[in-house]
Protein backbone atom coordinates (compact mmCIF):
# COMPACT_ATOMS: atom_id res chain seq x y z
CA UNK A 1 0.00 0.00 0.00
CA UNK A 2 1.50 3.32 -1.03
CA UNK A 3 1.09 6.57 0.88
CA UNK A 4 -1.78 7.73 -1.38
CA UNK A 5 -3.78 4.64 -0.38
CA UNK A 6 -2.64 4.75 3.22
CA UNK A 7 -3.54 8.39 3.95
CA UNK A 8 -7.36 7.98 3.96
CA UNK A 9 -7.02 4.82 6.05
CA UNK A 10 -4.95 6.70 8.61
CA UNK A 11 -7.35 9.65 8.68
CA UNK A 12 -10.32 7.32 9.26
CA UNK A 13 -8.35 5.68 12.09
CA UNK A 14 -7.63 9.07 13.69
CA UNK A 15 -11.30 10.03 13.51
CA UNK A 16 -12.37 6.79 15.18
CA UNK A 17 -9.62 7.04 17.76
CA UNK A 18 -10.69 10.58 18.65
CA UNK A 19 -14.32 9.48 18.98
CA UNK A 20 -13.29 6.82 21.48
CA UNK A 21 -11.49 9.42 23.55
CA UNK A 22 -14.46 11.79 23.43
CA UNK A 23 -16.66 9.30 25.24
CA UNK A 24 -13.99 8.65 27.87
CA UNK A 25 -13.42 12.39 28.41
CA UNK A 26 -17.15 12.95 28.87
CA UNK A 27 -17.29 10.24 31.54
CA UNK A 28 -14.36 11.78 33.37
CA UNK A 29 -15.88 15.24 33.10
CA UNK A 30 -18.93 13.94 34.95
CA UNK A 31 -16.73 12.26 37.54
CA UNK A 32 -14.79 15.50 38.06
CA UNK A 33 -18.08 17.33 38.54
CA UNK A 34 -19.28 14.74 41.04
CA UNK A 35 -16.06 15.27 42.98
CA UNK A 36 -16.78 18.98 43.15
CA UNK A 37 -14.41 20.09 40.40
CA UNK A 38 -16.76 22.08 38.19
CA UNK A 39 -13.86 24.02 36.67
CA UNK A 40 -12.09 20.82 35.70
CA UNK A 41 -15.30 19.54 34.15
CA UNK A 42 -15.65 22.75 32.15
CA UNK A 43 -12.11 22.43 30.82
CA UNK A 44 -12.61 18.80 29.83
CA UNK A 45 -15.87 19.73 28.09
CA UNK A 46 -14.00 22.46 26.21
CA UNK A 47 -11.32 19.93 25.21
CA UNK A 48 -14.08 17.66 23.87
CA UNK A 49 -15.35 20.52 21.70
CA UNK A 50 -11.85 20.98 20.31
CA UNK A 51 -11.54 17.27 19.50
CA UNK A 52 -14.92 17.37 17.76
CA UNK A 53 -13.64 20.34 15.73
CA UNK A 54 -10.49 18.37 14.89
CA UNK A 55 -12.62 15.50 13.65
CA UNK A 56 -14.61 17.90 11.49
CA UNK A 57 -11.39 19.09 9.88
CA UNK A 58 -10.19 15.52 9.40
CA UNK A 59 -13.51 14.59 7.78
CA UNK A 60 -13.14 17.54 5.41
CA UNK A 61 -9.62 16.38 4.54
CA UNK A 62 -10.93 12.88 3.90
CA UNK A 63 -13.66 14.20 1.59
CA UNK A 64 -11.03 16.16 -0.33
CA UNK A 65 -8.92 13.02 -0.72
CA UNK A 66 -11.90 10.99 -1.88
CA UNK A 67 -12.84 13.65 -4.43
CA UNK A 68 -9.40 13.65 -6.01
Amino acid sequence: MDDREKLPVIIRHWIGHNEGHIEEYRRWAERADALGFAGVKARIVEAVKEIIQSNTLLQEALKELEAS
